[in-house]
């Protein structure tokens, strides 16, 4: 359904900032990539998002769609980003479709709440898979379109929690450090042919698939309070953020990893993700416990 503007963009941005521009967006499904791609959208860009699930890529499309008259958002489900054909058969549909590449976002990503102890090999390469691999193959499979554009920006959706470690999330520390490295790769290898490729790592946002899946419903509130800026964050803070980047006054901004989570990443060791307000650290992992508010994906179908 359509959103209210103010919900996913601030007011300062300039209509048709993003006149004729095409961005290519992996995850864009996601409860944070369609608010991204909403905002550069309604900005004047036409959009291409991928996503595994058919019948929620094609509907994200057309519910992105509505957020300016004469949108072209193409919907492209049943994209494995794990499996390189499948990336560049996208890329090369929307460029030949919309004219072209000019901003990619590499949104597509897999997280769960696990202790390393009992994590399989086969999770752990799930995530890295999905989070590193994927990411790779978005950037080769665009580079080629992006090369033709005269604006050729990538931004990358990581994590902050490899910055300092963080309990059950080794998989994701491992993969999102991994994502950050290939963004400094791009913009040393690309740079100098006009790329630009920075990271974007959200904090916990609320209202997202991702707080779900990490975040306890019993400890949310008590945890924003800890957060320096004293709440949680929200989708319009990282789609105003990409919109900086993708614009001209982010034009000089390279190989650089910005965290949009109100400084909290310099407070989380051991933070609320996983448990309940009565689970105290380190216990909560001597003992095996985890929150059972959470959602897991690993028990619903997508």
């Amino acid at each position: 359904m359509p959103v209210t503007e103010s919900k996913y963009l601030s007011p300062v941005w300039r209509d048709g900032l993003f006149k004729d521009r095409v961005v290519f967006v992996t995850g864009g499904a996601g409860t944070i990539c369609s608010m991204q791609t909403r905002a550069l959208v309604r900005l004047g860009a036409n959009a291409c998002i991928v996503g595994r699930s058919e019948d929620k890529t094609v509907e994200a499309a057309k519910d992105i769609a509505t957020a300016r008259p004469g949108a072209r958002v193409i919907g492209i489900g049943g994209c494995d980003v794990r499996q390189m054909e499948s990336l560049q058969a996208a890329a090369d549909r929307c460029a030949r479709e919309l004219g072209g590449i000019d901003f990619v976002i590499a949104g597509a990503a897999g997280n769960f709440v696990v202790p390393l102890e009992a994590m399989s090999s086969n999770a752990f390469k799930s995530v890295m898979d999905i989070d590193a691999l994927g990411t790779f193959h978005t950037v080769k499979a665009t580079l080629p379109h992006l090369l033709l554009s005269p604006t050729p920006r990538i931004i990358y959706i990581s994590a902050t929690f490899h910055y300092t470690g963080m309990p059950m999330q080794a998989h994701v520390s491992a993969a999102k450090a991994a994502v950050d490295s290939i963004a400094a790769s791009v913009a040393l290898e690309y740079g100098p042919r006009g790329v630009t490729s920075n990271v974007i790592a959200p904090g916990a946002i609320e209202e997202t698939e991702g707080a779900a899946r990490l975040l306890s419903s019993e400890v949310t509130k008590e945890y924003a309070a800890t957060i320096p800026s004293g709440r949680l964050g929200t989708v319009r803070d990282v789609a105003d953020a990409t919109v900086f980047l993708f614009s001209e006054a982010g034009a000089y901004i390279n190989g650089q990893v910005i965290p949009v989570d109100g400084g909290a990443w310099r407070r989380q060791a051991g933070s609320a993700v996983g448990t309940d307000p009565s689970m105290q650290y380190p216990n909560y992992l001597l003992s095996g416990e985890i929150s059972k508010n959470i959602k897991d994906p690993r028990k619903s179908k997508l």
